[in-house]
């Protein structure tokens, strides 16, 4: 699944493959913003983005498209 962050005063989102489902990076969010505190996630590869809860702009979250490769027919 892909997450993409929107961070206040970056001029880029941060993006991620996650492995986490959606409901479980939902979640994720919903409990740092009733704390205040970070946002953290993990991605496939094991590394971790950490973002002070109060600079995040916006979180999308959404299924990651398999893009086709090679000669394809339709």
């Amino acid at each position: 699944m892909e997450v993409k962050i929107g961070v206040q005063h970056a001029p880029r989102e941060l993006a991620l493959e996650s492995a986490q489902t959606p409901a479980e990076v939902e979640q994720v969010v919903t409990e740092a913003l009733a704390k205040d505190s970070v946002l953290t996630l993990t991605d496939e590869k094991g590394r971790k983005v950490i973002v002070p809860i109060a600079k995040v702009a916006y979180v999308e979250i959404a299924e990651s498209n398999t893009r086709p490769f090679g000669f394809t027919t339709r």
